[in-house]
């Protein structure tokens, strides 16, 4: 598999170019992320382009250089190379995740990619070119949801709490779609998470991530039939590295830049309630 990235360097200008990477990768590649430890080197870090790469390149060029840090940032579309691709040592550090798709992914896959410092939050809303409110759902019309387990059991709960399925009592986002006890004769299409988007005119209403809602020009805060609350969501987006990197001088410093209060305005400016920040910096 051949995946097209994008490199924003901390000093200098903006490269494209493509890196081959395979859902299991095997050996580390050091050349291709800075040397762990080396506090001169670039630190490269993986993203998805909305809002984790976009926050990133804030950082990058405001606040980066003066903190001391070369930051690069790899662009990736989809949820499963840049956790194989900080594994192997292709990069250094992620964000895109939250922590319980990183258990899960984990537990699938034999990884060690541990959280450093979570950043925001992406409520998961529920979106339709069709229906103008919830009460438009009809039995026999179809509501597509991201097929990976953390976000799909996140998607059923979205629905069941308001209104649209019913589930077994006390499964809340560890739902399956064996937990549905009453489909409310709608049917559930199951896609992978970044797919979701591009398929709404083709489904009656769908549950899609956050990130994938802003790159699909949706503005969660208004355009969602139903939108996940953000107090107490265990859904924090972080930074990660794998197990024994925590302590990388560069890590840290990234870690300290995205909790600032630099960041955290920066977030509630640009993007007003579809992105919240998850750290309390003042501001």
């Amino acid at each position: 598999m051949r995946n097209t990235v994008k490199t924003i360097a901390a000093f200098g200008g903006i490269t494209a170019l493509t890196l081959g990477l395979t859902a299991c990768g095997t050996a580390s590649d050091p050349a291709a992320a800075g040397a762990a430890g080396d506090a001169s080197a670039p630190l490269v870090v993986a993203a998805s382009p909305t809002p984790h790469a976009d926050i990133l390149t804030y950082v990058k060029d405001n606040l980066a250089q003066k903190a001391g840090l070369k930051l690069e940032v790899k662009e990736f579309t989809d949820y499963v190379l840049p956790n194989t691709a900080t594994q192997d040592g292709q990069v250094d550090a992620n964000y895109f995740q939250h922590k319980p798709y990183l258990d899960d992914f984990n537990k699938k896959n034999g990884t060690t990619i541990v959280p450093v410092v979570d950043v925001h939050l992406e409520p998961l809303g529920l979106y339709s070119q069709k229906a103008k409110s919830l009460k438009d759902l009809k039995p026999g019309q179809t509501v597509a949801v991201p097929n990976d387990t953390t976000n799909e059991g996140r998607a059923l709960k979205l629905l069941a709490d308001n209104g649209v399925i019913v589930l077994k009592p006390g499964v809340g986002a560890d739902a399956k779609l064996s937990d549905i006890t009453d489909k409310k004769g709608l049917e559930i299409k199951e896609l992978e998470a970044a797919t979701v988007p591009r398929a709404l005119s083709d489904v009656d209403a769908a549950v899609i991530n956050g990130n994938y809602a802003i790159e699909a020009k949706l503005t969660p805060a208004k355009d969602a039939l139903a939108l996940e609350k953000s107090e107490g969501n265990p859904y924090a987006n972080f930074l990660a590295v794998k197990k024994g990197n925590e302590d990388d001088p560069r890590v840290k410093k990234l870690a300290q830049l995205l909790n600032s209060p630099e960041v955290k305005k920066y977030i509630e400016a640009t993007y007003k309630g579809s992105v919240t920040p998850a750290f309390g910096a003042a501001g």
